[in-house]
């Protein structure tokens, strides 16, 4: 009886959240991830950004040319020179969601900002938040606490116009956060460039750019070090921008795409369009039947539209959804590319000539992905270095959810999850050596080097992640040197290769103990150095530390309780291929010396006592 109560659905069982309850309560709606300030796209820099937003709506509207940004000890702070929300309707702008300016076309025409929720989610997710509107010599102001009204004041002022917020996240919704500058200069450059001549103030630095998309492409070929094969293409208009060449020197393509001033990571219908418009003015201009991925090999490009009322699939606005708006797009980006190859030929035939060389490179591929084959089911119709589990992942029928497999190196290492391992769920995949560094080399060495290709293989990702028979590839290394190394030329390996497995969320770091701490009544396994200090003292009376070297060295009985229902597994995050390439560029290329330099200039030598 006393269950059945618990489970009564009545009347009293509904509940109606005010729009600032549903706020705190599903913050996930609003900003997308909460997260701590080390990843992009966390809440934090959602925040901010909701608020510059702002900020560039007046801009776009010929309003203001400068904005001042300021971040100290977790307080952000931003003031514009615009217009300054209207005196009388201060507090209901940034704290009654469905109120703003942005449903009159005739105030905000290309506004990012269109759901009325933007600085009203900021507001509600602050611990303190301060606004002040300034217009013709007057201004009012109001202060709120976690979205709620505490005082709010209007007089008269000699401040230019324009809007002041003030802010603190809530520590009680993101918990520690962080502001990473590196963060925040990447979000007002791609600003800057989408909105020639604005300013931006930030920690003493200025980002402005005249040139729009081509600085942004500029600067990302600098990165890494990349020639362009011929000077990038640049195209603008009121409604259109785009800029894009190719390299030599890159893998993949590279796209940012821009809707309103806001940054579509995850691209969307302008994206797509201007792919579409790109692959038929080629092949017009040709007179070929080229195949996307030949005209787009090596390419590093950005597209950016206005709209006055774009769809966007979240309130973060990562991608967007306009269909309706891909057609005229399409032909757009046809017509302005065609007119440029006629009154360019050089350039025309440069890009040609890349195109011709990827679909000869490609077809070359293909030649070797056959002889692969070939020689795999000549030598053994098993995966000699592949000890299966019994359940398989299958993404399109959701089966085999918990099914991993564990990627390690070496014998001992192998036979010691081998012996506790659940053989449902857990398989083992077991490299030979050293797994070879990929990062310079072509796809043609996942078929060449038989340890790369039977790793595909068992993993069924050759062309995309949709048949990945295991639902977490988990890298079990020793927790040395040799150990990360062998790590990190494994994630090279997926980054260069199958960034789907990343960005899907499928790739992960086991993490074992690195000490055992133990008396004869307790043993305590350590994570960390810390953690053996702490256990060593819990203990007391000089208990036992053994240092785990290498994977091996643990008994399967201990070893079994690393790989179960405790298992500590770190997930390798996901970060676009434009952000992460100078980075694996510097630590996995051919710049041994530059490298060698920077590792004596940071190496510490530990003094002896």
């Amino acid at each position: 009886m006393a269950d059945s109560k618990k489970h009564i659905y009545d009347e009293s069982k509904i509940k109606t959240l005010s729009s600032l309850e549903h706020i705190r309560l599903r913050t996930g709606m609003y900003i997308g991830r909460v997260g701590d300030g080390s990843h992009y796209d966390d809440g934090c820099y959602i925040l901010l950004k909701e608020v510059i937003d702002n900020t560039i709506d007046e801009f776009i509207m010929g309003n203001g040319k400068e904005v001042q940004i300021k971040i100290e000890d977790g307080t952000v702070t931003v003031r514009d020179f615009g217009r300054g929300i209207p005196l009388g309707k201060l507090v209901d702008c940034v704290s009654r969601i469905n109120t703003g300016a942005k449903y009159n076309d005739d105030v905000f025409q290309f506004s990012v900002g269109l759901n009325g929720v933007g600085t009203k989610a900021v507001n509600a997710l602050s611990r303190e938040f301060y606004v002040r509107s300034h217009r013709g010599g007057e201004f009012a102001e109001a202060t709120f606490k976690q979205g709620v009204l505490k005082s709010e004041k209007k007089g008269t002022t000699t401040e230019p116009d324009g809007t002041l917020i003030r802010f603190v996240p809530d520590p009680e919704i993101f918990k520690k956060t962080e502001f990473r500058p590196e963060f925040v200069e990447k979000r007002l450059r791609h600003y800057s460039y989408l909105n020639s001549g604005l300013r931006l103030l930030f920690n003493g630095q200025t980002f402005q750019s005249r040139n729009g998309l081509l600085d942004l492409v500029m600067e990302d070929l600098a990165t890494d070090n990349s020639e362009p094969i011929y000077p990038p293409l640049h195209y603008t208009s009121k409604m259109l921008e785009f800029c894009f060449t190719h390299t030599n020197s890159r893998y993949g393509e590279t796209f940012y795409s821009f809707v309103n001033g806001q940054f579509t990571s995850d691209g969307g219908t302008h994206l797509s369009a201007f792919r579409e418009g790109l692959l038929k003015a080629v092949n017009e201009h040709a007179k070929a039947s080229y195949e996307g991925d030949d005209v787009r090999e090596c390419m590093i490009g950005a597209v950016a539209i206005r709209l006055k009322d774009p769809v966007f699939e979240s309130q973060t606005k990562n991608k967007l959804g306009n269909t309706e708006i891909r057609s005229e797009l399409v032909n757009k980006v046809r017509e302005e590319l065609l007119h440029f190859f006629q009154r360019n030929k050089e350039v025309a035939d440069k890009i040609l000539a890349k195109v011709e060389d990827t679909k000869q490179l490609r077809k070359e591929l293909q030649d070797v992905k056959k002889l692969a084959r070939e020689r795999a089911k000549a030598i053994t119709l098993r995966i000699p270095q592949l000890k299966d589990c019994k359940i398989h992942f299958d993404k399109a029928k959701d089966k085999g959810r918990g099914s991993m497999v564990f990627i390690c190196e070496g014998q001992s290492a192998t036979g010691t999850i081998v012996s506790c391992r659940d053989v449902a769920n857990q398989a083992l995949f077991t490299l030979k050596g050293k797994p070879l560094n990929v990062w310079d080399l072509k796809r043609d060495v996942v078929y060449k080097n038989d340890e790369m290709y039977n790793l595909m293989r068992s993993l069924d990702i050759e062309d995309n992640t949709d048949g990945l028979r295991y639902e977490k590839i988990i890298l079990a290394t020793d927790a040395d040197v040799d150990g990360l190394h062998i790590r990190n030329l494994l994630i090279t390996y997926f980054f260069k290769f199958f960034e789907g497995v990343i960005q899907g969320g499928h790739l992960y770091v086991l993490e074992t103990p690195l000490f055992r701490v133990r008396n004869k009544d307790r043993t305590i396994y350590c994570y960390s150095e810390a953690e053996r200090d702490t256990a060593a003292k819990t203990l007391g009376s000089k208990p036992e530390i053994t240092r785990f070297k290498g994977l091996g060295e643990i008994n399967p009985k201990e070893f079994k309780q690393f790989i179960g229902k405790d298992m500590r597994l770190s997930k390798v995050e996901f970060a676009p291929r434009h952000d992460t390439a100078n980075i694996f560029t510097f630590y996995m290329g051919k710049n041994t010396p530059e490298r060698k330099d920077y590792i004596m200039e940071h190496l510490v030598v530990p003094v002896e006592d």
